[in-house]
């Protein structure tokens, strides 16, 4: 047969993008429909403009603590205008490279909605049909709503980055890294901030005792935080204020509500059943390990797999899927030993097993070692907020299973003691390593 496209791609987020760069390398020819903005949820609304609103949140405290160094400075204010067209003017630089990207690699890009109509044929917005020989699925996911009445009345991630101002009040609906990410955020810029989640904890996946330790630090900067909380609605009121339904746990007043309670494969509407995709019950495209669907011409990669939700992953298959069809190079995704991060105040991650997972594992063959420290700025400051290092060896050997950290640049700390994990060191290669000091990253080889 013969097709408009080798590779017909829909979506142009982190995945899609590198799968297009790599399969055009490999001599495809290669089209890519974006509806929205090239780069996706990471660059355009998710992790890139979150992590430079973390930044402009740490002058909150590096303002306060600059006194204790020996800085004079009077008159200082937070501008929230100045802060979010800096952020959005450079997404739109970003937009502009990974258009340059694909443009560079002679991808045809078509600004528009596209759905699948059969297992070669997408249908785009305009009514043009386009053939290919394979379809890649790399939309990503979106963020979940809750069904319940005044919902209209919530926000979520994707326009948080867009408020004309910030309000007096915020509450947080989730319990995962979005939400206790905003938390610390909104909070360093003066909202008062009110995190509620329908559970007992907050993000799971993660070891407990640094978890707690996090929410104890949240609590004692001033955010309110509760457990237990079934969300059950929201009433507007005459002054535009929010009431937040509890419950049994009460009202809370508020001026918006975030909702971070996860985000979903955003496959509705895609057409996908005219192909016979098939989804799971969360509407998640089910591949097998090389990115593949039901239907041999069809692929999917990243978030709209729900997989793994991190970008990273999604470039990583992306990939693989680019060198497996187009490079005569199969690969699969290693998904063993993914290093992740929450951006809270202060920021925590972790890699490989969490305590609780080692402890099912591996029952009574583990070891902890710990390293509960001040860090020395905070000496300095006067803040009494300790860090927590946690290594977890499993095995006579003691190897390495599970490092899982939380205090300031704890995230930039990790990426290089992941190798570690990632490669099955022991803790005695840890113990061999000579300290640099001095330093916070010391701890993970003085841990006893």
């Amino acid at each position: 047969m013969s097709f408009d496209f080798d590779l017909f791609i829909i979506g142009a987020g982190s995945g899609g993008v590198r799968a297009s760069r790599i399969a055009a390398s490999h001599g495809a020819k290669v089209a890519v429909a974006e509806e929205h903005r090239v780069g996706g949820t990471c660059v355009i609304r998710g992790c890139v403009p979150k992590k430079m609103l973390v930044y402009g949140a740490h002058f909150a405290e590096d303002v306060h603590d600059a006194a204790r160094f020996g800085w004079d400075i009077q008159g200082a204010s937070f501008n929230w205008p100045r802060l979010r067209d800096v952020v959005l003017d450079d997404v739109t630089r970003l937009e502009g490279l990974y258009t340059q990207t694909l443009n560079n690699n002679h991808v045809t890009l078509f600004p528009e909605r596209a759905t699948i109509s059969g297992p070669h044929e997408v249908t785009l917005t305009s009514g043009k049909t386009v053939t290919a020989k394979v379809i890649l699925v790399a939309v990503g996911g979106w963020p979940t709503i809750p069904n319940v009445p005044g919902a209209e009345y919530g926000i979520t991630s994707n326009e948080v980055f867009h408020l004309d101002a910030l309000p007096k009040r915020a509450v947080i609906a989730g319990a995962g890294y979005i939400a206790n990410e905003f938390a610390g955020i909104l909070h360093a810029f003066g909202v008062e901030v009110t995190l509620v989640t329908r559970g007992d904890r907050m993000l799971r996946g993660y070891d407990t005792e640094i978890v707690d330790r996090l929410v104890a630090m949240t609590t004692a900067k001033g955010v309110d935080v509760r457990f237990d909380f079934p969300l059950q609605g929201i009433a507007k009121q005459e002054d535009n204020s929010l009431i937040v339904d509890g419950g049994d746990q009460g009202q809370i007043e508020t001026d918006m509500v975030l909702f971070a309670i996860g985000r979903s494969p955003k496959t509705q509407g895609l057409g996908l059943e005219h192909a016979g995709v098939a989804v799971d019950k969360s509407g998640a495209i089910i591949v097998d390990a090389h990115n593949r669907s039901n239907v041999a011409s069809i692929y999917a990669v990243g978030d709209v797999t729900n997989r793994v939700q991190l970008t990273p992953v999604a470039i990583r298959e992306g990939h693989a899927f680019a060198d497996t069809v187009f490079g005569n190079n199969p690969r699969t995704v290693d998904y063993d030993a993914i290093p992740t991060a929450v951006f809270s105040s202060p920021p925590l991650a972790g890699v490989g097993l969490t305590e609780e997972d080692a402890r099912a594992q591996y029952g009574d063959g583990i070891k902890i070692y710990k390293s509960d420290f001040r860090p020395m700025k905070n000496v300095v400051s006067g803040r009494q907020e300790r860090g927590l290092y946690k290594m977890i060896t499993a095995g006579p050997d003691e190897q390495v299973v599970g490092l899982h950290l939380i205090g300031p640049d704890s995230s930039e700390i990790l990426q290089a003691a992941a190798i570690a994990v990632k490669a099955g060191l022991n803790k005695q290669a840890f113990d061999d390593t000579m300290a640099l000091h001095p330093s916070m990253a010391e701890e993970l080889v003085l841990m006893k």
